[in-house]
Parts: structure tokens; C-alpha cells; sequence
């Protein structure tokens, strides 16, 4: 033993050998595989459903990011031509080839993209990039790879540290543990809004239809989601919980496949959990497949425990890994600094991982004044906007404010001079009567989105929800 390991006090050096004790890295190399190509068809999916058209061609304005203001969308064959090396920079990670190289690719690809239009942002996207961006600090091209000519024995029986796969669980593990947190409140606890709207939405499905439009069937789902989401990923960590608990991952999401439309991330949370399991599960599932078995060595040779030593490397790399760590804890609770409810004025919303807690519909006219005349013009945002932007902008006070913004440069460029923007914005939160969300007087031109409370967002009504019964039979 090294005098540095002599050093080191006898609770940090287990906590060195926990985090760097060779792991296969069959389950690491299982889920680069299966994230490529789940990566690579969701792109060409977009595609070939006409949707770069719909959210990136058809738009003649974007929303921007306060801090990614200067994304341009490029001209059509240019966005067709990204979507392409995005989709095939996934392809080269799903088979290891040229890895380094295409995880970098694909997480910038894939994260400009989310930052050309705040109307595109999805909590599974963000989960996508954040994923990505673990991986392209992570050796996964260690085995299993084109690179690696599949399966050479030295591939075969390589190992990498722990730590590369706690990292990745603790990601998947925060976004349902913050999942369960924004589910923890009245709405969806003691209400069962927005999840009675949704299922009265679905009663003509076949067989199922008319028990959806039942009020105790929305409160069963809003409890069982909330338990499944609170607890899941404690079953998935327990060895002996952790193949029942997998079943019901394949159901819960199978089921949100069917009754939502949520894209990939019931298909991404699937694979993402596998993570959860022993690290050469899928060394020991492939000798099941004919053919395949002799070709796959064990991983049972013997491997020497991790040195329990803190070198400078492992020290900065556990202060660089710490900090992030804590960071996915602290981020999604910035909305607790704020007086309001999130799910209405929106602050802290973003990042948050507060997936399906709200249904949102609102109205929106603009009152465009001209100062040096006083006359007023209404505007709607459909002037500007295509449908689907407006669905999602509606509800959403900070982009209300940068599109009135807009409004008020497009008429100085048409030649009104200095010109006033005001709102009026009405919203109906989980089906709750609408409300006017933004204070009708307030200048819009005059409005800086920032950090601080914004106090120009009026107060959430205090009814309770709406609560629908079952549909009449007459």
C-alpha cells in the first residue's frame, strides 16, 4: 500500500473505492448503443413527419433564450443538412464508431437545435442533452464498438470505474425524484387536475373509453403516478426489488405512450433504467441467443480492487463531478425563491423536471399605442406566430413579454414611431375559469426578464380546480 493510501482516513478511502472499482462495462456500452439509435431514429422520425417544416420553417419568428439570443435558424437545406450529421453523428455513437468525436457532435448538434425556438423545449430534451453531455466525458467506446471490431477478448473483458454509471443513475434518479416533488400539490394530489381532463379527453378509446370519463380513475392515476415517480428509482437501486420494479417501469410507460403524446421519453426512461441493473446484464442476457454465446467470454476473471488512494487527478474529478452533482439538486428548487405558484407565473419552471403537471390555455390580444398620436391598434399574435407557437406561448409570461417586444420593433420599422405594448392575457390553469395573468397596464417595452420576482405577473386565482364527472349515458 502507497504512503498516500496510508494517508488517506479510512472513510474516504472506501468512498475511492466505491467510485473507481472496476465495473464490466457491458450495461455502459448496452446503453450508448441504444441511446444512439434511439437518438438517431427520433431525428429522422422529426423528419420524415414533415416537423422540421412545421416548428423551424414555416415560423417567421423564434422565441430566444435569454442567454442563447444570438441562434439563427438556418435556411432550409442548411437545417436539413444539420438534422443529417445530428442524425449520423447518433448512428456513429449507437456502433462506438468514432465516439469521442460523435457524442461531442451530437450534443451540440442536438442542443442548438433545442435553443433555436423556447416553444421547443421539452423536459425529455433537456434530459437528452444532459445525458450527452455526461457521455462525452465518459470512455464508452471501450467495448462493443465498430472501433473495437466486436468483441476481441481484451475488449470483452475491460472494465470502467463505478462512478461512470452512478452518474448517470443519479441523473435519471433526480428526474423522477423532482417529477414526484412537482406532483406533491394540491392540483394533482387533492384534485386530480390536470389528469381528469386529460382521461375525459380519452373516453371514446375502445373497451377502456367510458371508465376514463370515471373521477375516481383520475385519482387513482394521479396517486399512482405521483408513488411511481416518488419511488421507482429506490426499487430500481435495491437488487432484489429491481426486475419487479423493471416490469413496472415497461408498464407505466407503455401505458403514457398510449394515453399521451410525448414523444420518445416513455421509449428513453425504458432505456434509461437499465442502467439500474448489474453491469453485465446484457453480457449474460446475449448467451441466451444462439450463436452468440461462444463469442462472449465471462467477465468473472479476476479483478484487483480499486487502490484506495485520492490522487490530485481523482481529487479535482471528484470536485468537478461533486459540484455538478449538487447543481442538478439546487437548479430545479430555484422556483421555491419565488412568491407565486410555478405552474402559473412560470418562474423556475424550465429545468425543473415538472413533467405533465398542468394543463394551461390562454388568449392573448396585444394593445399596440403610439405615443405621439394615442391611437391603439390590437394585434394578435397569430400575426406573428404559428398555432403550435401560440399554444405553447400562451401561458408563459416571458415569452407573452418577447413577443410584444417584437410587436412594438415591428412597428417602429413600419413607421409608427415609439410605440406602447400592453396585454391582455387570459389563462385557464387545469381548467380553473380564465384569469388575466399579466397586469393589463403594465408596458411591456418596459419589461427586463431577469432573476427577480416579476412582479408585473398577477396573483393564481384562489378557486380550486375544475373536477368533471362521468359523462352522461342519456
Amino acid at each position: 500500500m502507497t504512503d498516500s493510501a496510508h494517508s488517506t482516513p479510512p472513510r474516504w478511502a472506501r468512498l475511492a473505492q466505491a467510485l473507481f472499482a472496476p465495473r464490466d462495462f457491458a450495461a455502459l456500452a448496452a446503453f450508448r448503443i441504444m441511446f444512439g439509435a434511439m437518438m438517431a431514429y427520433s431525428l429522422i422520425r422529426f423528419a420524415a413527419h414533415g416537423w422540421i417544416e412545421l416548428v423551424l420553417v414555416e415560423p417567421t419568428f423564434f422565441f430566444k433564450y435569454e442567454a442563447a439570443p444570438w441562434t439563427v435558424v438556418w435556411d432550409p437545406p442548411a437545417l436539413y443538412a444539420h438534422f443529417l450529421v445530428t442524425a449520423v453523428a447518433a448512428i456513429c455513437v449507437a456502433l462506438g464508431l468514432w465516439y469521442r468525436l460523435a457524442i461531442v457532435v451530437f450534443l451540440l448538434g442536438f442542443t442548438y437545435l433545442q435553443l433555436l425556438d423556447v416553444t421547443l423545449y421539452l423536459n425529455h430534451y433537456y434530459l437528452v442533452v444532459l445525458l450527452s453531455g455526461i457521455m462525452a466525458f465518459l470512455p464508452l467506446n471501450a467495448g462493443w464498438s465498430l472501433d473495437a471490431r466486436w468483441w476481441p477478448s481484451k475488449v470483452a473483458r475491460s472494465h470502467l470505474p463505478a462512478w461512470m454509471t452512478y452518474v448517470l443513475c443519479f441523473q435519471i434518479a433526480v428526474v423522477y425524484l423532482y417529477a414526484a416533488l412537482a406532483k406533491a400539490q394540491p392540483d394533482w394530489l387533492l384534485y386530480a387536475q390536470p389528469m381528469n381532463l386529460w382521461m375525459r379527453a380519452r373516453t371514446e378509446t375502445p373497451i377502456i373509453g367510458p371508465l376514463l370519463g370515471e373521477l375516481w380513475v383520475a385519482y387513482a392515476l394521479s396517486w399512482v403516478g405521483f408513488l411511481y415517480d416518488l419511488t421507482i428509482w429506490m426499487f430500481l437501486i435495491n437488487r432484489p426489488t429491481r426486475a419487479y420494479a423493471y416490469v413496472v417501469v415497461l408498464i407505466f410507460h407503455g401505458m403514457t405512450a398510449v394515453f399521451f403524446e410525448i414523444g420518445m421519453f416513455p421509449v428513453m426512461m425504458t432505456v434509461a433504467t437499465t442502467l439500474f441493473f448489474d453491469p453485465d446484464w446484457p453480457r449474460r442476457a446475449l448467451r441466451w441467443l444462439p450463436g452468440i454465446k461462444s463469442r462472449i467470454p465471462p467477465s468473472t476473471e479476476a479483478i484487483p480492487p480499486a487502490e484506495a488512494v485520492w490522487t490530485p487527478r481523482r481529487r479535482l474529478g471528484a470536485t468537478v463531478l461533486a459540484t455538478y452533482l449538487v447543481f442538478q439538486l439546487l437548479f430545479p428548487l430555484r422556483h421555491y425563491l419565488y412568491p407565486g405558484n410555478v405552474l402559473w407565473d412560470e418562474q423556475g419552471m424550465r429545468y425543473a423536471w415538472k413533467v405533465m403537471v398542468r394543463e394551461k390555455n390562454g388568449s392573448i390580444t396585444y394593445r399596440v399605442t403610439v405615443r405621439s398620436t394615442g391611437r391603439t391598434y390590437e394585434v394578435t399574435p397569430l400575426d406573428y406566430l404559428t398555432w403550435r407557437q401560440y399554444s405553447d406561448m400562451s401561458g408563459q409570461p416571458d415569452l407573452i413579454v418577447q413577443l410584444g417586444k417584437h410587436i412594438a420593433g415591428d412597428f417602429q420599422r413600419r413607421g409608427f414611431g415609439d410605440v406602447a405594448v400592453r396585454v391582455d392575457a387570459w389563462v385557464s390553469l387545469n381548467g380553473r375559469k380564465p384569469a388575466r395573468l399579466i397586469d393589463p397596464d403594465v408596458d411591456l417595452t418596459g419589461i427586463n426578464i431577469d432573476w427577480r420576482p416579476a412582479e408585473w405577473i398577477l396573483p393564481m386565482p384562489n378557486e380550486p380546480p375544475i373536477q368533471l364527472t362521468k359523462l352522461s349515458t342519456r
